[in-house]
């Protein structure tokens, strides 16, 4: 079992682990049918498509 020769800092510990909490952000596209904005590889929420292809029946708002 691999056991550390020194002890490491708290400096140098907290250095190493101060990066691990920047995430990025997820890229956001256009609808091509309604212009609406959504989440790459999942269907439109506004208007129900998917590639060019309804998938969703959505409901007609009043």
């Amino acid at each position: 079992m691999a056991v550390p020769k020194s002890r490491v800092s708290r400096t140098r510990r907290d250095k190493r682990r101060s990066s691990h909490w920047k995430l990025t952000t997820p890229n956001v596209l256009t609808c091509s049918k309604c212009n609406a904005f959504r989440l790459p590889h999942r269907a439109c929420v506004a208007c129900g498509t998917y590639k060019d292809r309804e998938v969703i029946a959505v409901k007609a708002e009043d």
